[in-house]
């Protein structure tokens, strides 16, 4: 039985939730750094993101770690990660357990 397109997002933002920003010890998605991610039906995975800084030291490391781990996911046949700027990335993109994780709340 194939899995549905809902499920495989799910499991991508499993992944993600597993990758780490070096500078804040949040993980990406709950950090707010994953805008999108969308799914073709034939298991292409376009990713929009952004990072806390332009100029982020790490920026391609991350990028690179946010598109294997997505491939590694059943049904994904490939991953593109879309960085943008717009919006601009600020601490009201926080999640929840991140505002936690940091003190914030």
């Amino acid at each position: 039985m194939e899995k549905s397109s809902l499920h495989i997002k799910k499991e991508i933002v499993s992944l993600l939730k597993n990758i780490y920003d070096p500078e804040i010890p949040v993980n990406l998605f709950d950090l707010g750094l994953i805008y999108d991610i969308e799914m073709d039906d034939i298991g292409r995975v376009k990713i929009t993101m952004t990072l806390t800084a332009p100029n982020c030291p790490v920026a391609d490391d991350l990028l690179r770690e946010v598109k294997e781990k997505t491939e590694t996911v059943a049904g994904v046949r490939e991953a593109e990660i879309n960085l943008v700027f717009d919006p601009p990335w600020d601490f009201s993109m926080l999640s929840d357990e991140a505002r936690l994780e940091l003190g914030m709340l």
